[in-house]
């Protein structure tokens, strides 16, 4: 006979059994974590697509002072906001957008885009964002500027990136005229943040120019292999 009797763990109810089979159940294994996806790799973070997990700690990142004054995006992001965001970039055949992983630990750290591609004139916006703080001034941004940069003229056959930058983040002018953006103009005072008129300076690359910075000479099995490495 079946008895009901109050859980001593604090549950309503459960079910009692007989000894031999209250012996017979084994506590299930823990489970493991899924192998990461890496949509494309570099060699110390990955590309992966954002999920729907992501969102609180994105959301935390573009609400971060630190993070937002140096964003066009500017009203406060709160979770449906956000979801919403992630949810429409499977939808986009205009916008490439991924995660920055860290290769090591799996640990993610900003996002990266490619945005408004235009598939006649080949063109594309660049987007960068590290939003984890601890890792800013530690050369990620750079290494995900390049690995955005391949992807877009090799994957993409992009001929055109672009991008705007507040003219007070020097930390980013720095970055992009080392990886090889060339300056192409200033708008003056465009941008309003911190209480200041912020000029926004446009740069770009050319396909030509990143063929000349660029060793395209990479047999397909040796990117192939240096992927799964």
């Amino acid at each position: 006979m079946i008895i009901e009797r109050p859980r001593k763990t604090g549950h309503p109810l459960e079910f009692s059994s007989s000894p031999r089979e209250r012996l017979s159940e084994v506590a299930p294994a823990p489970a493991r974590d899924p192998a990461p996806v890496i949509y494309y790799m570099g060699r110390r973070i990955y590309f992966r697509p954002l999920e729907p997990e992501d969102e609180p700690l994105l959301r935390r990142w573009v609400n971060d002072p630190r993070v937002w004054r140096y964003l066009v995006h500017r009203p406060p992001m709160n979770a449906p906001r956000e979801r919403a965001y992630i949810e429409t970039l499977g939808r986009s055949d205009k916008d490439y957008v991924f995660g920055i992983a860290i290769k090591e630990t799996d640990r993610l750290i900003g996002s990266v885009g490619l945005h408004r591609i235009d598939p006649i004139c080949r063109s594309a916006t660049f987007g960068l964002m590290i939003g984890d703080v601890n890792y800013h001034n530690r050369g990620y941004g750079t290494e995900a500027t390049r690995l955005a940069l391949k992807f877009g003229f090799q994957e993409l056959n992009l001929n055109r990136i672009e991008l705007s930058v507040f003219g007070n983040n020097w930390r980013a002018i720095r970055l992009y005229q080392k990886v090889g953006f060339v300056p192409e103009g200033c708008f003056r005072q465009a941008q309003y943040r911190n209480g200041q008129y912020q000029d926004e300076y446009r740069f770009a690359m050319l396909r030509e120019e990143w063929n000349r910075l660029t060793d395209l000479e990479v047999p397909d099995s040796d990117y192939v292999t240096r992927l799964g490495a």
